[in-house]
């Protein structure tokens, strides 16, 4: 594995999922609530994860959240730091979590006009009271918690909600390909995520005891099986298939992919050919969660 990438490209790519129970679970200062365990197999894939991106150079982590939903194109933080509490509106109690993070505005500035050059409508977000989304601080945490790089985040788009899964795939492709463009154009180093599940149908009720892992499991079996259709497609370097089953997988297992994280890392990856590797899938409240990482340079080096 290189360790030393020429700057201007993109150094690694991760799917990287938020539930805010990973979080609660692992008991950092930032976050209030404090938990006993849990969700162990998802936690020590992050950690496996890490250890992989530690061998890396990295300028900068790009994360494309279903948690910062914009219906008026993409918008993008261009601000410097932005500081506040991040609270999960359904859990609360799991996560309330004061964030302070760094972003790496020229790269923001980029990623917006290599997106309009495109035709695609991009937007900075520049106001300062801006509350950044708990999808993008997850990931973010759970892939660096040092917190010691600048950040870029990016919003969902609804286009999927409003025009159609093939619609809303189209676009984020063309948003993958500007955000490969502006890296390279800004000489950054950079690691991208993708926040988001696979399968999405959850349990509605929780045990009194949120770690308590004997009540732990996949929602149903549907799922389950179209979980490991899409790892098994990745894993086998076969993300131009995964594409173009996207839109079904999105319908039948009610994935969170409709928010474009997943199919946005894949295009400005170039869509890989090379296998994915699989740090860990385990579920979370019923939903099905896979950690995942491409190396280009491990590809090359093949």
């Amino acid at each position: 594995m290189s360790t030393a990438p020429a700057p201007g490209q993109i150094v690694a790519g991760a799917l990287a999922p938020h539930p805010p129970h990973l979080v609660y679970a692992e008991n950092p200062p930032q976050n209030e609530p404090r938990a006993e365990c849990g969700w162990e197999v998802l936690r020590w894939g992050y950690e496996r994860l890490r250890a992989d991106l530690q061998k890396k150079q990295i300028d900068v982590i790009i994360v494309h959240s279903p948690h910062w939903k914009t219906t008026q194109g993409t918008h993008v933080l261009a601000l410097p730091q932005f500081q506040g509490l991040s609270v999960d509106p359904i859990f609360p109690h799991l996560f309330r979590y004061q964030y302070d993070l760094r972003v790496d505005v020229e790269l923001a500035h980029a990623i917006v006009a290599e997106g309009r050059a495109a035709g695609l409508e991009l937007q900075p977000m520049e106001n300062p009271k801006f509350r950044v989304d708990y999808g993008s601080i997850i990931s973010c945490h759970m892939t660096r918690p040092t917190w010691d790089l600048p950040i870029v985040a990016i919003s969902s788009n609804r286009a999927h909600f409003d025009f159609g899964n093939e619609v809303g795939e189209q676009l984020q492709v063309r948003l993958g390909e500007a955000t490969r463009r502006a890296v390279e154009r800004t000489g950054r180093r950079a690691l991208l995520l993708a926040s988001n599940s696979l399968s999405h149908r959850h349990f509605t009720v929780e045990p009194a005891l949120p770690e308590d892992m004997t009540h732990e499991h996949i929602y149903h079996h549907g799922q389950y099986l179209w979980d490991m259709r899409m790892i098994n497609h990745l894993r086998a370097g076969r993300s131009r298939q995964a594409l173009a089953e996207m839109p079904d997988f999105i319908d039948g297992a009610i994935s969170e992919c409709k928010d474009g994280s997943l199919t946005w890392l894949l295009s400005a990856l170039g869509f890989p050919a090379y296998p994915a590797e699989l740090y860990g899938y385990g579920t979370v409240i019923g939903t099905g969660n896979a950690i995942m990482g491409w190396d280009p340079a491990r590809a090359e080096a093949r």
